[in-house]
């Protein structure tokens, strides 16, 4: 009997079911203690100062942007290669995300050509065509100030900054890390969440660590983290009465049960990661030399991987969208990862990308499939997973691939 094999599972346990109850004792629900020490553990575990809760990781990177100073038409480098909230908390300040391609072997932002598109966008004119958005090329609308770099740490594998933190201290540039994927993770030994003048985590269920829905700034700058707590309250600073509202604001609070619930997750944190990566090994071991899969790779400056989720590359001539309705026909779930960003229906609409633009992620976004995964997976499931995606692929390729006789 094939076991049965969810795309994602919570590792949630009794101690977290029991912190939960706890809190629904009290009389505080939002903004109370659990809050306070779930943002002190969170800021521990990136190795900054400052930790500031939110409702998810959307909101999280909306307030940063904001603190970045992103106005009307000013410009934000990031990849395409990523959830839609790497590019949309851009919008949200109606600024302009601009994308750069990835590197084809881990899918992050490519420094290199970050290097090359800040120097150009500095310049102006058309040497700063090359990297607006189609509609926005040549004299048709004007574009403001270049203000952030946002790389993504896909998957769990922290971007390579160094580089990037060198290009942002040449030009005067923030640095945001959507390490909404990565909590945990090292580069060069050091954590994700300290590399950028910000960064932020998220708790969505499928993540390494779950809030049910929830998100996490971090920083070391001081008067970024009391803006942070000012914007997710509707505007209100320290000093202000209950209806006095300093700012513009947003209700981007996180609840004490959700704070109670991530408390006991991060300090569980590095047994979900073990098993995690324990899952990724059993993975590695059955797909390695699979004709036609691609296992993830490891980038040397990954000093310690935060396994989000395990993703392959379906290889031509095996078919990805054809793997994936032969896996769905045997009851194990599988998900195309990622649909890039700039080939989206709003951002085609809005900015006029055709595809073509960024070739590396096009591709990535072809080949890429996210197989079920998670802390509390089963060595019996993956087996089951690995045998139907062997099959899957072989059979997707065409007959006179495979030695079968085409009609």
């Amino acid at each position: 009997m094939v076991p049965r094999v969810p795309m994602s599972s919570p590792d949630i346990g009794d101690t977290e079911v029991q912190a939960v109850v706890e809190t629904l004792r009290t009389p505080t629900l939002s903004i109370g203690p659990r809050l306070a020490a779930f943002e002190r553990s969170a800021a521990a575990i990136a190795g900054v100062e400052w930790g500031v809760g939110v409702n998810s990781g959307t909101s999280g990177l909306h307030l940063c942007v904001i603190a970045a100073g992103v106005g009307d038409g000013d410009l934000v480098i990031t990849t395409s290669f990523s959830f839609i909230a790497s590019a949309n908390c851009v919008l949200y300040e109606r600024g302009v995300p601009v994308f750069v391609d990835v590197d084809p072997v881990t899918g992050n932002i490519d420094p290199h050509l970050v290097a090359s598109a800040v120097a150009d966008l500095t310049r102006g004119g058309a040497a700063a065509d090359r990297w607006l958005p189609p509609a926005l090329r040549g004299a048709r609308r004007s574009v403001g100030r270049l203000r952030a770099l946002l790389p993504v740490h896909a998957f769990g594998q922290p971007a390579d900054m160094d580089p990037l933190i060198d290009t942002a201290r040449n030009y005067d540039l923030a640095i945001i890390e959507d390490a909404c994927e990565a909590i945990g993770a090292a580069y060069k030994e050091r954590p994700a969440g300290s590399l950028g003048d910000a960064a932020v985590f998220a708790f969505y269920p499928n993540k390494q660590v779950t809030t049910g829905e929830g998100g996490m700034i971090v920083t070391n700058r001081e008067a970024w983290a009391h803006l942070f707590r000012s914007l997710r309250n509707q505007g209100r600073d320290v000093f202000d009465g209950w209806l006095n509202h300093t700012r513009l604001g947003y209700n981007y609070r996180l609840d004490e049960l959700s704070a109670a619930l991530g408390l006991v997750q991060l300090q569980r944190l590095d047994e979900i990661l073990a098993k995690r990566a324990r899952v990724a090994a059993w993975y590695d071991e059955r797909l390695a030399g699979v004709e036609w899969i691609e296992t993830p790779r490891i980038a040397s400056t990954t000093t310690h991987m935060s396994w989000f989720v395990y993703v392959v590359r379906i290889l031509p001539p095996a078919q990805r969208d054809t793997v994936v309705r032969l896996l769905a026909e045997c009851g194990i779930p599988s998900r195309p990862y990622f649909t890039p960003i700039h080939l989206q229906p709003f951002y085609r609409e809005q900015f006029g990308y055709r595809g073509g633009e960024f070739p590396v992620t096009e591709h990535l976004g072809s080949v890429s499939l996210a197989l079920p995964f998670s802390s509390v997976m089963t060595e019996a499931q993956v087996d089951a997973v690995c045998e139907a995606l062997c099959d899957a692929v072989r059979r997707s390729a065409p007959l006179s691939v495979t030695g079968g006789v085409e009609r």
